[in-house]
Order: C-alpha cells, then sequence, then structure tokens
C-alpha cells in the first residue's frame, strides 16, 4: 500500500525563502521586544543577566522612538513598574515594516501572487 501513496514535495522559491527568512528575523526581533515591554511592565530587576540582555539587545531598536511618548511609572513595594511606550511603538513599526518588505520582495521577484 506504500508503494502507491506517492510523496509530493513542494519546493519554496527563492523569493518565497526569502519572504520567510524576513518573516523569522522579524519575528525574533517582535518576541525580543515583547519580552521587554513585559519585563519592564513586572519591574523586572536588571541586575538579572537575562534582563540584562534582553535590554541590550533590544534597546538599539528602541532608540528611534524615544521621547515620542513619556514613559509612565508606577512605584510598587519592591519594584517600580515601567510602561515604556517606545517598546509598543516599535513593536507596531517593525510588524508593518516586514510586511512592506516582503511585498517589496514579492513585487520585485516578477513571480505570480496568489494573495
Amino acid at each position: 500500500m506504500t508503494d502507491l501513496i506517492e510523496e509530493t514535495k513542494i519546493e519554496a522559491s527563492e523569493s518565497q525563502k526569502t519572504e520567510y527568512i524576513i518573516y523569522f528575523a522579524f519575528g525574533a526581533l517582535e518576541i525580543l521586544l515583547a519580552f521587554r515591554l513585559v519585563l519592564k511592565l513586572m519591574g523586572a530587576s536588571a541586575a538579572s543577566g537575562f534582563v540584562r540582555i534582553i535590554y541590550s539587545v533590544t534597546g538599539i531598536f528602541i532608540m528611534p522612538f524615544e521621547g515620542i511618548f513619556r514613559r509612565g511609572f508606577t512605584q510598587g513595594v519592591e519594584t517600580t513598574s515601567v510602561l515604556e511606550p517606545a517598546a509598543i511603538v516599535a513593536l507596531i513599526v517593525y510588524v508593518i515594516l516586514a510586511w512592506g518588505i516582503v511585498k517589496l520582495v514579492r513585487i520585485s521577484s516578477g513571480e505570480q501572487q496568489d494573495n
């Protein structure tokens, strides 16, 4: 019976592979920015190695959006929670940027697109 079933493997075109790489890279960035947003909101200690790594990696991607809105601070018993609007703006801008780059790749590839 297994002889009768043929496997059909469809390979992605070069432009599709490029799209996947773009979405992967921007998806990873979005995840890091979301971590930053949650860590700031929860008042995570910058003394933690993980927190320092997230803040340092994402700092450069947040920088262009600093100062658009003021940060909000809430003092708790042990920690200070920070609402960082720059992170929210960055999340939105990078999603739109990824979508735009993928659309540009699709247009420049000249391949017939389904959607």
